[in-house]
């Protein structure tokens, strides 16, 4: 669906985005992650048109953005930062001229309007005046325009700022259910959205693609927790028999009970590993309290990228 090949875009001697490359399928949710300044916002106004990339093509349904702007552009819904909204306009009015712009018309235009009033629940402010508004009406009215269309690619940049809980739940079964017929590439700095949401992420440092990956694979790890009533001495000792095994670390002690981060030298695949040692501490007459993988979280895994 979405086709990124060695993107660059330069501010004078600056380059923002530096040779980056990706392809996201139909279907999925993409967070978009980086610290200020590491060029994901560039990123989104390429992909969005906004601006010319000075390098590299960008194939949106396999049209070329740069060579068919205008064609490209039907395809995509976006969601700026900034919210693209003009305060004056009644909300009504607004998302007709946002349809008038997109080329919806006619009955089209109708039921589209309809349609994106319900999913972002603003019935109740159609014709008030944007101004009028709250930050989260207004944030809701910005998604509403981005939606109008049933566009194949949605562009989302903090789209749940400045949202309530419940506001905040709304737009993630909305965004679940547009990407079962699109692509939706999500720019947050809350990492909970991305949890919530996303299957995959790609973490942008300095302007390159420092990490593209499945979430479940970024988290898989090759450690263990566990606590046991074994001294440091006596669990290594006690898990020399298991080969995969590459270091012990003790981590706390308390009322002899000892905490420890077993480091193994694969990637945990199954429970296997978890069985063995388990039988092994049981085996020796000392107590096992707990046991299970480390998991890692999106915060950990973000400062490890950008390390």
């Amino acid at each position: 669906m979405l086709e990124v090949n060695k993107l660059t875009r330069l501010y004078g001697d600056l380059k923002a985005v530096d040779d980056v490359s990706f392809k996201i399928a139909k279907g999925e949710i993409v967070g978009l992650l980086g610290h200020n300044g590491a060029g994901k916002t560039t990123i989104m106004k390429m992909l969005s048109g906004f601006i010319e990339s000075n390098h590299g093509t960008i194939k949106i349904n396999n049209i070329n953005l740069k060579d068919n702007p205008k064609k490209a552009q039907k395809d995509i819904g976006y969601l700026s930062e900034n919210l693209p909204i003009y305060p004056e306009m009644i909300v009504a009015d607004y998302l007709d001229y946002v349809s008038e712009i997109k080329e919806i018309t006619g009955t089209q235009k109708i039921s589209e309007i309809r349609r994106v009033i319900q999913a972002t629940d603003i019935e109740s402010k159609i014709l008030s005046p944007i101004y009028t508004l709250s930050r989260g009406y207004k944030q809701r009215v910005g998604i509403a325009q981005a939606i109008l269309g049933k566009p194949k690619l949605l562009i989302l940049d903090e789209p749940t700022n400045g949202l309530d809980p419940k506001q905040t739940n709304l737009v993630r079964t909305l965004i679940r259910d547009l990407s079962k017929d699109a692509t939706v590439i999500l720019s947050t700095h809350i990492m909970q959205e991305v949890d919530a949401l996303c299957s995959r992420a790609l973490i942008i440092r300095d302007g390159k693609v420092a990490v593209d990956a499945e979430l479940s694979k970024l988290r898989k790890s090759n450690h263990l927790l566990l606590s046991s009533s074994l001294t440091k001495d006596e669990m290594t000792a006690v898990l020399l028999p298991i080969d995969n095994i590459s270091v012990v670390d003790e981590l706390s002690e308390n009322n002899s009970i000892f905490s420890y981060r077993i480091g193994l030298k694969n990637i945990i695949e199954n429970d296997a590993i978890i069985g063995q040692i388990a039988r092994l501490i049981v085996s020796s007459g000392a107590n096992l309290y707990s046991i299970s993988r480390e998991i890692k979280d999106l915060e950990t895994l973000f400062r490890e990228a950008n390390d």
